[in-house]
């Protein structure tokens, strides 16, 4: 099983998750980060003054999926998310040993 994790622009929510649906994926955590790579934060005023904005909001999204289904979930995020604008976002994928689901102590994939 994978872990993909995708830190994504926050307008660009909704359209991870239909696509994210379409290919059947209807469990996800959503959260809401802050942080900067490329974009090094930017500069707004309020009240007329100017101030710097050093983290960006962005939103992170997780979803855990079997091994051969990985690939789909990781091109249907890359293809939703993308303006093809610095500050896209990024797709980490990370290798999960073992889910439990609490509820019913199923394990491995029928647990996600």
């Amino acid at each position: 099983m994978k872990k993909i994790e995708a830190i994504v622009k926050p307008f660009k929510l909704d359209d991870v998750r239909d696509a994210l649906n379409e290919i059947g994926i209807h469990g996800m955590t959503v959260t809401e980060v802050k942080g900067f790579g490329r974009q090094k934060g930017h500069t707004e005023l309020y009240r007329g003054a100017e101030y710097v904005v050093d983290f960006i909001p962005k939103i992170k999204i997780e979803v855990v999926t079997s091994d051969d289904f990985a690939p789909k979930v990781i091109d249907a995020i890359e293809k939703s998310a993308k303006s093809g604008k610095i500050g896209d976002g990024k797709i980490f994928v990370y290798p999960i040993e073992e889910v439990i689901r609490i509820r019913t102590g199923e394990r491995g994939e029928k647990a996600v």
